[in-house]
């Protein structure tokens, strides 16, 4: 099936990121990748025409017209009109549809020209104002949602799009709506005020579908989610041992809105590892260190709550060993991410836009494809091992290791002063070679490259990098010690646990 082309209209220089961020979420997009390519000018390759002929030939070409507009009005011609004005109105005469985005509230920043622009757009259709790509990004999917359908190719809308069967707007809690609007405007200066009527803030949110409850509007806004999406909750087990095996210490299910699951589940995890509590020498409360880093863990939770398959009959299962946190949800990496680009900067691809939209919104993530980065970068302050991504039988699957590495677990393995110092430099660093472990140790190079080496023989350290100068040394996943640590990963029981009541009420915010 042949795609449709998006033309690309702003001016270049002062939307620049807002432009390639449109054409990775289009071209990213598991459904809208189906049905569209994205133009922008500046991909062109050099070639012997007028700039101006090729970009009216490419409006003339498409299938849709997206116009963003910010503040500069750009380039004027010998007639005083910019490129994007001249492709606006092209776009007008040849009669494409026509998606209008306007870049913050404040029309008198603008030049006087683009406020007139804007004006005149305004007055022949719907324009939405955005102030962060990620509102962008969730209203220009809704856009062509609604394009594809009103077009006849899109027959089922995409399921957080897709009106909940069964709901309606009394299903859905004010309270919680307002608690959210007070949030996002005080976490992201959010348009909405917080007394806006329930309806017209989930219509701007896209959270309606012909006035009734789309699934999105279900999952975080319910009075009830879990009375029609059955699978929404999310299981927290802790175990002992480093495999699932019965019995099982504590088990608890928890249940409600996307930021109530994100909020309990985290505490369960907090409230069942290690803490030291230091003193109030620096403000009124005492600050308290956790054994895993409190943010890389809700980071890790709100990813499997966010961009879980909701059409699945699985959920999400945080499971709590003696060496690791795993965290399961059901689905798959969207292309073209992988999980090498997961540990590199990379864009954010929701499976679930207008979910997301509001856990944005709500500072719960920040859709700029940051989160497992910032986990691996808390994980490295923090002296803890990487964390571990996988797919595992229809399963996206986070691993965050624990401290396994304790001063008994080190007595036993029987290394030199030099190999101990070496070990708490990689845990308070992250990572060492061969070049600073002479420098901390005095040893020569034929020495600690002996002492590496057996370190990696006794499982505490793994060799990673090139060789030369590029490689180092990391922490060993638990399980690598010999004769010490055994136990395999663990894996998901072949039948659920039966159900429990949640032993403990989130609080909102992480």
């Amino acid at each position: 099936m042949a795609t449709a082309s998006i033309f690309i209209s702003s001016v270049q220089k002062e939307l620049a990121e807002e432009r390639r961020a449109v054409k990775a979420f289009v071209e990213g997009d598991a459904l809208l990748r189906r049905y569209f390519t994205a133009f922008l000018f500046e991909d062109l390759p050099a070639a012997d025409r007028r700039a101006d002929e090729v970009y009216l030939d490419e409006v003339d070409r498409c299938a849709i017209y997206v116009g963003l507009f910010g503040n500069d009005y750009g380039y004027e011609d010998k007639d005083g009109a910019s490129p994007t004005e001249r492709e606006f109105d092209r776009a007008t005469l040849r009669a494409k549809p026509r998606l209008i985005f306007v870049r913050g509230t404040d029309d008198k920043v603008r030049h006087p020209k683009m406020r007139t622009l804007v004006r005149k757009a305004g007055d022949q259709l719907i324009r939405r104002r955005f102030g962060s790509i990620p509102d962008l990004t969730a209203a220009l999917y809704a856009s062509l949602v609604e394009y594809l359908e009103r077009a006849g190719t899109l027959r089922t809308r995409p399921f957080d799009a897709s009106v909940c069967p069964g709901s309606t707007l009394a299903d859905l809690s004010e309270e919680k709506l307002r608690w959210f609007l007070a949030r996002a405007r005080r976490e992201r200066q959010f348009a909405l005020a917080e007394n806006t009527p329930p309806q017209e803030a989930l219509a701007h949110l896209n959270l309606l579908d012909g006035g009734m409850p789309t699934h999105a509007a279900v999952l975080l806004f319910g009075r009830q989610p879990q009375r029609f999406l059955l699978t929404s909750e999310v299981k927290c087990l802790h175990f002992h041992g480093t495999e699932i095996r019965k019995p099982i210490p504590s088990y608890q299910i928890y249940k409600g809105t996307v930021f109530d699951l994100v909020d309990q589940a985290t505490d369960f995890v907090m409230s069942k590892i290690a803490r030291t509590v230091g003193v109030r020498d620096q403000g009124p409360e005492a600050p308290v260190d956790y054994e895993l880093p409190e943010r890389a863990v809700a980071e890790a939770i709100v990813n499997a709550v966010a961009h879980r398959d909701y059409a699945s009959n699985a959920s999400v299962q945080v499971s709590l060993f003696s060496d690791r946190l795993e965290i399961w949800n059901p689905g798959e990496l969207p292309p073209p991410l992988t999980m090498e680009r997961l540990r590199v900067p990379h864009p954010s691809i929701p499976r679930n836009p207008l979910v997301a939209d509001p856990l944005f919104l709500a500072r719960y993530i920040e859709k700029a494809g940051t989160g497992t980065l910032d986990m691996i970068a808390l994980f490295q302050e923090a002296g803890l091992p990487e964390p571990e991504f996988r797919q595992d039988g229809g399963m996206f699957v986070q691993t965050l290791w624990r401290d396994w590495l304790t001063a008994e677990v080190l007595a036993g393995l029987n290394l030199n002063e030099r190999q101990r110092k070496g070990v708490l430099a990689v845990k308070a660093r992250g990572r060492i070679g061969n070049t600073e472990y002479q420098k901390l140790t005095g040893a020569i190079k034929k020495t600690a490259t002996r002492d590496l080496d057996d370190l990696v023989e006794k499982g505490v350290l793994e060799k990673s990098g090139t060789t030369g100068r590029g490689a180092h040394y990391v922490l060993a996943r638990s399980g690598a010690v010999k004769g010490d640590i055994k136990g395999t990963k663990g894996t998901l029981p072949a039948k659920q646990p039966g159900s429990a009541k949640g032993d403990k009420k989130g609080t909102k915010g992480t």
